[in-house]
């Protein structure tokens, strides 16, 4: 499968290399509570992994109530348009996905990340309490 990424808009509705500030630190941030998604199972402060099984359930909520979207494109949205939603920006629902199609080449659709997400959600869910456990033992 060759899959050759075109430049995805950003919420301003310039290509992804030509973000403006707001745009950057948006992704930037983004990135930020990936990583932390990713790496906080393996914090060795009780009251940090106390805080991150508590943390993953709410973002699968929040995605759940707010249809698929994350607050955090739903801000950057309030701040350029005045709306909560925005349906010029192409991210709103999808960084995941355009970050998989612009960085990786992955032609995934937002179903399949979807799964994928929810799946990884709840192994680094269980990494975290496994982890606590020991902790705590």
């Amino acid at each position: 499968m060759s899959y050759t990424p075109k430049p995805q808009a950003s919420p301003a509705g310039a290509p992804a290399a030509q973000r403006d500030a707001m745009g950057r630190a948006c992704f930037y941030l983004h990135f930020v509570v990936m990583l932390y998604i990713a790496f906080g199972w393996a914090a060795p402060w009780h009251g940090a992994l106390f805080f991150y099984l508590g943390f993953l359930p709410c973002v699968v909520v929040q995605w759940a109530m707010n249809k698929n979207s994350c607050i955090l494109n739903n801000f950057e949205s309030l701040l350029r348009s005045g709306r909560w939603r925005d349906p010029g920006n192409e991210e709103e629902g999808a960084w995941l996905v355009t970050l998989a199609r612009s960085a990786l080449g992955l032609k995934v659709s937002p179903a399949q990340m979807d799964v994928f997400i929810y799946c990884v959600l709840a192994v680094f869910w269980g990494l975290g309490l496994a982890h606590l456990l020991l902790k705590l033992s």
